[in-house]
Parts: structure tokens; C-alpha cells; sequence
């Protein structure tokens, strides 16, 4: 096999068909200039783009200091068209913020409705509930202090023929015989103790009689108490009843003014693609014709 030498450039030559250390040389000297071309180019790029980057910074700032458009600089059908649309979005607007307003009125006021009705009609059963305890507790009373006068009338009665039967019975024995007293002391005694029988069974009644007015007073007092219970349940039931249609009220208020937020929004970016298919046409006949002709 043929040895082959290594020359300054690096490239080996051979015999037959290796290259000539001419051509290598030239086809490098070209590549470094296409080299240092490249760097010059992509120095320059740099730098433009540095610029352009700077230009884009000062237009956005001017873009940002610049006031809204107005569309004056167009015709007249352009200018008509922005004033429809803005009169149209400060109608819908206005629309939705009434809408809202008047469901919210709407609902309080039926919620204060609902309130007063419920109330009225708690304090009309407050109102029956203790007129009906009020009769009940006077008629116990009623009975209770007849009970009690006409039982100690009774009383008083049987005591008073026990006491003159007594009476009569020792006016009859004061004239008999010694011998006879015995015989009538005993009936004496009999006659007492009917009478504290008599008086005993008095007292029994009257303590039943009075015993079934205090539970006829009890009655009456739970009666009443359950009255002011279901007063006071209606009550708080009205009280939640209209809490809960202001808390609905609220929430339709809030699902209307969410749809408006969201329907101007939706009109927003319309304008905005109307506003942007307009800025291009004047763009393209402010290119074609010149500014005159844009006005």
C-alpha cells in the first residue's frame, strides 16, 4: 500500500487520486469568507432586530397614550355605525341594570309580603289562642270558686242540723232518769258521729271539686302554652319563608347580571371584530388612495 504525506493544511495527499494542495487551499480560503460573511450578516441581524425591538417598545407606548377612536376620520355610514353600537351597548346595559333592579324589588317586596301576611296571621292565632285559654282559665275559676262556696255552704248546713239535732237530742234526755243516760249519751254519741261522718264526706267533696278545677287549670295553662308555641312556630316559619325568597331573589339578581356581563362581552368582541375589519379597510385605502381618500 502507498504511504501519503500530511501537508500544512491538513489534508492528506496521495498519488493518483488524492487532491491538489492548490484546490484545498482555495476551497478554504472561500469557506472563511463565507464565514466572516455569515458573522457580518447575523452582527447586522442583531443589531436590526435590537432596533426593531426598540421601535416596537415606542410604538406600543404611543399606540397605549393615544386616545380612543372615534371614526371621525371616516364617512358618514362608518361614523352612524359606531354611534348605533355604542347607543346599543349603553341600552342593553341599562336594560339589564333595570331588569335587575326591578326582579330584586319584586322579590323583596314579596318577601315582605309573605312576612307581613305570616305575621298577621301568627298574631291572629296568638290572639285566638289566648282568648280561648283566657275563657277556659276563667270558666275553671268560675267553677272552681262555685265548688268551693257551694261545698262550704254544704258544710256549713250539715253542721249546723248535726248541731241542732244534737241540740234536740240533749233537750229531750236533760229530763229522764239517771238510769236512762247512758241510753241517750250513746245515742248522743251516734248521732255525733254522723254528723263527722257527714262532715267528712262534705270535705272529700269539696277536695275532688277542687282537685278537678286545678286540673282544669292546668289544662287551660297548657293549652295556652301550646298556643304561643304554634304562635311562635308560624312565626319563625314566616321569618325563613321570607328569607329564603329574598336569598332567591339574590340569586336571580347575580344569574342576571352574570347573562348581561356575559351578553356585553359578547357584543364587546363584535365590536371589537367590526372595529378591526374597519381599522384594515381604512388601512388598505389609506395604502392604496392616500389619506385624502381614507377621509
Amino acid at each position: 500500500m502507498s504511504s501519503a504525506s500530511m501537508p500544512p493544511q491538513g489534508f492528506a495527499t496521495a498519488r493518483g487520486r488524492g487532491y491538489r494542495p492548490e484546490q484545498v487551499d482555495a476551497r478554504l480560503t472561500a469557506l472563511w469568507r463565507e464565514r466572516d460573511a455569515a458573522w457580518d450578516r447575523a452582527a447586522r441581524l442583531t443589531v436590526l432586530a435590537r432596533d426593531m425591538e426598540a421601535k416596537a417598545a415606542r410604538l406600543r407606548q404611543t399606540v397605549a397614550g393615544l386616545a380612543p377612536q372615534d371614526y371621525e376620520t371616516l364617512g358618514a355610514s362608518a361614523r352612524r355605525l359606531f354611534r348605533l353600537a355604542l347607543e346599543e351597548e349603553r341600552d342593553i346595559r341599562e336594560r339589564a341594570r333595570r331588569a335587575a333592579h326591578e326582579c330584586v324589588a319584586r322579590a323583596e317586596a314579596d318577601g315582605e309580603k309573605a312576612l307581613r301576611a305570616a305575621r298577621k296571621a301568627a298574631d291572629a292565632l296568638r290572639a285566638e289562642a289566648d282568648e280561648h285559654a283566657r275563657r277556659r282559665l276563667l270558666a275553671a275559676r268560675a267553677e272552681a270558686d262555685a265548688l268551693r262556696v257551694g261545698t262550704r255552704r254544704e258544710v256549713r248546713k250539715g253542721r249546723g242540723e248535726a248541731l241542732e239535732a244534737v241540740r234536740e237530742v240533749r233537750r229531750r234526755t236533760a229530763g229522764l232518769l239517771d238510769g236512762q243516760s247512758r241510753e241517750h249519751t250513746g245515742h248522743w254519741a251516734g248521732a255525733e258521729r254522723e254528723e263527722h261522718e257527714r262532715t267528712a264526706d262534705l270535705e272529700t267533696r269539696y277536695a275532688e271539686r277542687t282537685s278537678r278545677a286545678e286540673a282544669d287549670l292546668a289544662e287551660a295553662g297548657r293549652a295556652l302554652a301550646e298556643a304561643e308555641a304554634s304562635a311562635r312556630r308560624v312565626d319563625e316559619e314566616a321569618h325563613a319563608r321570607a328569607a329564603a325568597i329574598v336569598a332567591d331573589a339574590r340569586a336571580r339578581e347575580e344569574g342576571i347580571t352574570r347573562r348581561t356581563e356575559q351578553m356585553l362581552r359578547e357584543h364587546g368582541e363584535a365590536w371589537d371584530a367590526v372595529r378591526a375589519h374597519m381599522d384594515e379597510a381604512r388601512s388598505d385605502l389609506t395604502s392604496l388612495t392616500g389619506p385624502a381618500a381614507a377621509e
